[in-house]
This record gives C-alpha cells, structure tokens and sequence, in this order.
C-alpha cells in the first residue's frame, strides 16, 4: 500500500530524476506528481535552459529534508495526503484536546476511511488489520 513516506520518496526521485541530464526533459515530472500543474508547465518551459534541472536537485534535497508529516502538510493536494487525513498519528496529536465521545468518532471515521481503501485494493488485509488495532487502542 502506498503510504505518505513511500508517496515523498517517489517525490524525492521524480525530483532527482529531473536533474538528471536526459534528451527528453523530466524536470516536470515531480509538479505533476505533487498536484502542481501550472509549476510542471513552467518547469517543461525552462527544461531546455538547465533552470529547471538545478532547481529540481534543490527541490529534491528539499524534500529529503522534511520528514513525512512536514511534506504532507506542505502538498495538502497531493491524493495521497487527503487519504491519510485521519491517520493515527493525527488521532493521537488531537486526543489530548478532545473529549472521549470526539475521539470514538473520529476513530470510527478513519476506520470507514481505511476499509474503503482495503475495499478499493489500495491497502493489504495485513495492513487494514495493523492501522485499525492502532485505531482502536487509542479509544480503549
């Protein structure tokens, strides 16, 4: 299944593949894969110029930088970000400030959340079953 940390280090070669001196241009490659349209035309644009290539290894050691929460919250459009909204990590950081009854819901919304990725092939049974002992722990 692919997870936030999978999704940044795809982001992290796309990057560093942009670099990479090729006939054809890749240094879009990774605006695209990241939700950013209108920066993989600019970068497809200066491609040809060696702009777009330097930029990339910048963006790319960038990102290796950042860990896994920090490139979530900085590409909020990312498809993959928007799955893992309501990940346990997120439930244990709002636990603290939320009565029991907010937590069980939110609980039993990331549940619903994960069993339609188990039902749409995106997570294994293995996986489904690890988050959601996860998931139920923070309400016992």
């Amino acid at each position: 299944m692919p997870t936030p940390a999978n999704y940044r280090k795809v982001a992290i070669s796309l990057a560093f593949a942009g670099a990479l001196p090729t006939p054809l241009p890749l240094a879009w490659l990774h605006k695209f894969y990241l939700g950013q349209y209108l920066w993989g035309v600019a970068y497809l644009l200066l491609a040809p110029t060696g702009i777009a290539q330097v930029a990339c290894c910048l963006e790319g050691i960038w990102y290796l930088s950042q860990s896994d929460e920090a490139f979530s919250d900085r590409f909020p459009k990312s498809p993959l970000a928007a799955n893992f909204g309501s990940s346990p990590e997120v439930l244990s950081n709002s636990a603290s400030s939320t009565s029991p009854d907010q937590v069980a819901a939110q609980v039993a919304k990331a549940l619903r959340d994960l069993d339609q990725l188990r039902q749409e092939g995106l997570m294994t049974e293995y996986e489904f079953e690890q988050k959601r002992r996860t998931l139920l722990e923070k309400i016992s």
